[in-house]
């Protein structure tokens, strides 16, 4: 009797190496690796030309890997459900496999409906994890214990005997070379300096970190330009999947043993050792609590900095136009690269809803189409909360003006993105709006019209720090806050030495 076709569906796993549906499929029968290209899912308020360049580089990576096993990669332009109607014309009764997949609300609707599908034509469905997720995750007590255990597993090796399913041909697929050339109806914003995508780029750059760039990691967290040397990097692979979370978790343990006596390299692999703890962590909120991507988490803080999409404040912001230096050139260099380090992401969402009383969710969907590294369930709690609109941690408000002198203390970045103000003395180039009037005449600057003047940061976050503590205060706002945080709060820190307690404020993956 002739065994069933294993349909592979790749989403966010451009990989061959450490790929459980991969590896299974083929192990119960011939394979057919398929991609599907949903208009629907590009067309969505977050999707981004940057995000599809370093897809369609990653896919075109896989389709050579998969071509090593001798088996190709059908990449389907349309709906996945009109993909399966087909197959199953085609072959009749198939498994499916592919990985669980925490991902926006489309996603998450969209395998809602492949699950109704496959249940009502008799299709066997695998999703095996690839993250630390628990999928119906009731509260996080052990959490840790179950992210250490799939960490730990034995990796899935790329299958060598793989045989392809028969007459996989008739299915219309686009060739890898024109996967970049796709106009998919998803925001157009050119991004000049992107990271490249695809597994072999994203294996250079971890071999790159592990070997020396890494080693400066800890002290350059929170400075933008150093953080862009000496940070790993990896978050737009690890989001696409180009390279496994078990494997760098693996990787990096192994380098951890060979550095026991260099305290610089150690404190800084514990330090991307949480980080990466931390990654899964957030994405476990965001499976637990779906709603966050669109509604303010804790009900006592909702409507709150209503404003207008078209708000002047806003549109500022987007261009990097606000009149704070340090701000305007973190936005002016995410759009040009698609990446920034995580202290600055958390200046620029803490500067939009503080500084500018702004909603959360606009800035989120402008952020989101802006990295490259776009990963939903990291996005959405983390810009909660930045924002103050989770109700349950510390109010985290970055003043810019500190954070330049702390991160960028001679000017060098705000020099490279704010052009502008490059001629300014160091002391005045973070707070132009402040230069005595006898330096403006020396340099011909004239704030206001030079560059913009700046709302007065410091009152609009009193503001609302104000606001937000007095609304978290009530008898039932801390009773929905502890109900959040049993369920929603990691319960214990990573295995990193000797196991401690988590402190009541959590964590962020923005923080040193």
């Amino acid at each position: 009797m002739p065994r069933r076709v294993q349909v592979v569906w790749f989403k966010r796993d451009l990989r061959i190496h450490d790929h459980a549906p991969l590896c299974l499929a083929a192990a119960a029968g011939p394979v057919l690796p398929v991609f599907a290209i949903e208009p629907e899912q590009w067309q969505t308020p977050d999707s981004a030309l940057r995000h599809w360049q370093f897809a369609a580089e990653s896919l075109s990576d896989l389709s050579q890997a998969l071509a090593s096993l001798h088996l190709p990669l059908c990449c389907w332009q349309g709906d996945i459900l009109t993909l399966l109607e087909a197959l199953k014309t085609h072959y009749g009764i198939f498994e499916l496999h592919s990985h669980q997949e925490t991902g926006n609300a489309w996603s998450y609707s969209r395998d809602q409906r492949v699950n109704a599908w496959c249940r009502h034509h008799g299709i066997s469905w695998h999703q095996p994890r690839q993250h630390g997720i628990v999928r119906g995750l009731k509260k996080r007590h052990r959490w840790e214990a179950q992210w250490e255990a799939l960490m730990a597993e034995p990796r899935y090796p790329a299958p060598q005997n793989a045989h392809v399913a028969n007459g996989w041909e008739a299915f219309h697929h686009v060739p890898s070379e024109q996967l970049a050339t796709l106009a998919l109806g998803f925001d157009r914003t050119p991004c000049p300096e992107r990271q490249p995508g695809g597994r072999r780029e994203g294996h250079a750059l971890w071999q790159s970190f592990i070997t020396h760039r890494g080693r400066r990691y800890r002290g350059s967290l929170s400075k933008p330009l150093l953080a862009w040397e000496f940070g790993s990097r990896l978050s737009p692979h690890l989001a696409w999947g180009t390279l496994s979370m078990r494997e760098i978790v693996q990787s990096l343990r192994r380098q951890r043993q060979k550095h026991t006596d260099d305290a610089q390299w150690a404190a800084s692999l514990r330090a991307f050792t949480s980080r990466l703890y931390w990654h899964c962590h957030f994405m476990q909120k965001l499976e637990s609590a779906p709603n966050m991507e669109h509604q303010t988490l804790h009900p006592a803080l909702r409507g709150l900095r209503e404003r207008d999409p078209e708000h002047a404040n806003l549109i500022a912001w987007k261009h990097g136009q606000t009149g704070v230096p340090l701000v305007d050139a973190c936005m002016r260099s995410l759009i040009t690269t698609g990446w920034l380090n995580f202290r600055m992401r958390a200046m620029l969402i803490s500067y939009a809803t503080f500084g500018l009383g702004l909603h959360w969710r606009e800035p989120a969907l402008h952020l989101a189409r802006l990295f490259t590294d776009y990963e939903p369930g990291i996005h959405y709690p983390q810009i909660q909360m930045q924002s103050g609109a989770t109700g349950t941690n510390a109010l985290r408000v970055y003043n810019p003006i500190k954070q330049a002198a702390d991160n960028d203390p001679d000017g060098a970045f705000v020099a490279r993105w704010v052009p502008e103000l490059a001629r300014l003395p160091l002391e005045w180039r973070s707070m132009p709006w402040a230069l005595p009037t006898s330096l403006r005449q020396r340099f011909d600057f004239h704030p206001g019209k030079d560059y913009p003047l700046p709302h007065d940061f410091d009152a609009e976050a009193r503001h609302w720090k104000a606001k937000l503590y007095q609304l978290r205060r009530t008898p039932e706002a801390r009773d929905t806050s502890q109900k959040l945080v049993t369920k929603l709060a990691s319960q214990r820190r990573p295995k990193i030495g000797k196991r401690q307690k988590t402190p009541p404020n959590q964590l962020s993956l923005f923080d040193q």
